[in-house]
């Protein structure tokens, strides 16, 4: 337990940053989820649309700090090896 108001309001900002974080990568995975899903469908417009924001979305959690720059590097080639089998070019 806080014994001092700042370690007080260091654990209230810290329980508000970990939900917002979590709803993040959440959101990302579920994107992510739907992007693959499109691909094995065969619907690369939708595909590639989807994969634009979610590059967007990975982007902006490696620079707020909600995901590592690697692991936001890895989640984006991933994603970009599956596309380029879509298309026919890997």
């Amino acid at each position: 337990m806080p014994n001092n108001k700042s370690t007080e309001k260091r654990l209230r900002q810290d329980v508000k940053r970990n939900l917002r974080n979590r709803m993040k990568k959440s959101e990302i995975r579920t994107m992510t989820k739907s992007v693959l899903a499109a691909i094995e469908a065969g619907e690369s417009d939708k595909a590639v649309q989807m994969a634009k924001e979610i590059q967007s979305k990975l982007d902006r959690a490696a620079k707020s700090g909600t995901m590592h720059k690697n692991t936001v590097g890895r989640r984006k080639a991933v994603l970009h090896r599956h596309l380029a089998k879509l298309s026919g070019t890997a």
